[in-house]
Protein backbone atom coordinates (compact mmCIF):
# COMPACT_ATOMS: atom_id res chain seq x y z
CA UNK A 1 0.00 0.00 0.00
CA UNK A 2 1.01 3.66 -1.07
CA UNK A 3 0.72 6.48 1.76
CA UNK A 4 2.59 8.41 3.95
CA UNK A 5 4.14 6.71 7.35
CA UNK A 6 2.60 7.11 10.51
CA UNK A 7 3.15 10.39 11.57
CA UNK A 8 2.62 12.32 15.47
CA UNK A 9 3.08 15.39 17.23
CA UNK A 10 6.55 14.18 17.86
CA UNK A 11 8.53 16.00 14.97
CA UNK A 12 11.89 15.76 13.40
CA UNK A 13 14.95 17.73 15.42
CA UNK A 14 15.70 20.00 12.36
CA UNK A 15 11.48 21.26 12.73
CA UNK A 16 11.45 24.35 15.30
CA UNK A 17 7.46 24.77 16.04
CA UNK A 18 8.26 28.13 17.49
CA UNK A 19 8.59 29.16 13.74
CA UNK A 20 6.93 26.58 11.69
CA UNK A 21 3.37 25.81 11.97
CA UNK A 22 2.08 22.40 11.66
CA UNK A 23 -1.51 20.94 10.96
CA UNK A 24 -2.06 17.90 11.36
CA UNK A 25 -4.61 14.84 12.52
CA UNK A 26 -6.07 11.47 11.52
CA UNK A 27 -8.95 10.88 9.35
CA UNK A 28 -11.44 8.13 10.24
CA UNK A 29 -14.62 6.69 9.50
CA UNK A 30 -16.46 4.89 12.56
CA UNK A 31 -13.76 4.78 14.52
CA UNK A 32 -11.54 3.42 12.10
CA UNK A 33 -8.45 4.98 10.26
CA UNK A 34 -8.77 5.66 6.82
CA UNK A 35 -5.82 4.84 4.92
CA UNK A 36 -5.32 6.40 1.39
CA UNK A 37 -7.92 9.41 1.46
CA UNK A 38 -6.55 12.65 0.04
CA UNK A 39 -6.41 14.87 2.26
CA UNK A 40 -6.23 18.91 0.41
CA UNK A 41 -5.29 22.04 2.44
CA UNK A 42 -7.03 25.26 0.90
CA UNK A 43 -6.14 28.65 1.68
CA UNK A 44 -8.81 31.31 3.35
CA UNK A 45 -10.30 31.78 -1.09
CA UNK A 46 -10.68 28.36 -1.13
CA UNK A 47 -7.76 27.62 -3.31
CA UNK A 48 -5.96 24.73 -3.47
CA UNK A 49 -2.38 24.87 -1.43
CA UNK A 50 -0.90 20.85 -0.85
CA UNK A 51 -2.28 17.52 -0.79
CA UNK A 52 -1.25 14.36 1.18
CA UNK A 53 -2.61 10.94 1.44
CA UNK A 54 -2.99 9.85 4.68
CA UNK A 55 -0.78 6.48 6.04
CA UNK A 56 -2.19 3.31 6.61
CA UNK A 57 -3.01 4.67 10.67
CA UNK A 58 -5.13 7.44 8.46
CA UNK A 59 -2.76 10.42 9.38
CA UNK A 60 -1.80 13.43 7.60
CA UNK A 61 0.57 16.42 8.39
CA UNK A 62 1.29 19.48 6.87
CA UNK A 63 3.65 22.54 7.27
CA UNK A 64 1.98 25.68 6.76
CA UNK A 65 1.52 29.74 7.65
CA UNK A 66 -0.56 31.36 10.47
CA UNK A 67 -3.89 31.77 9.19
CA UNK A 68 -7.19 30.48 8.02
CA UNK A 69 -6.93 26.86 6.41
CA UNK A 70 -9.34 24.54 5.04
CA UNK A 71 -8.87 20.81 4.83
CA UNK A 72 -10.61 18.81 2.55
CA UNK A 73 -10.53 14.89 2.92
CA UNK A 74 -11.61 12.89 -0.11
CA UNK A 75 -11.97 8.95 -0.33
CA UNK A 76 -13.88 6.31 -1.96
CA UNK A 77 -16.00 5.91 1.09
CA UNK A 78 -16.86 9.76 1.70
CA UNK A 79 -15.99 13.51 1.47
CA UNK A 80 -15.67 16.13 4.41
CA UNK A 81 -14.65 19.42 5.15
CA UNK A 82 -13.48 21.15 7.85
CA UNK A 83 -12.34 24.81 8.71
CA UNK A 84 -8.60 24.93 10.58
CA UNK A 85 -7.57 28.40 12.42
CA UNK A 86 -3.42 28.31 12.96
CA UNK A 87 -3.18 31.22 15.36
CA UNK A 88 0.41 31.35 14.89
CA UNK A 89 3.82 29.06 15.00
CA UNK A 90 3.12 25.72 16.84
CA UNK A 91 1.60 22.62 16.62
CA UNK A 92 -2.23 22.37 15.33
CA UNK A 93 -4.23 19.68 16.07
CA UNK A 94 -7.41 18.78 14.14
CA UNK A 95 -9.40 17.03 16.61
CA UNK A 96 -8.63 13.12 17.14
CA UNK A 97 -10.35 10.55 14.97
CA UNK A 98 -12.80 13.33 12.97
CA UNK A 99 -15.22 10.65 11.21
CA UNK A 100 -15.31 11.56 7.67
CA UNK A 101 -19.14 11.89 7.80
CA UNK A 102 -19.02 14.72 10.79
CA UNK A 103 -16.46 16.76 9.22
CA UNK A 104 -18.55 19.73 7.21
Amino acid sequence: MCGAPAQSPVLPPHVDVTKETVIYGVVSKNDAPVPAAYVRLLDSTGEFTAEVVTSATGDYRFFAAPGAWTLSVLHRDGAARKPISADGPGLVEVPPRSDLSKIQ
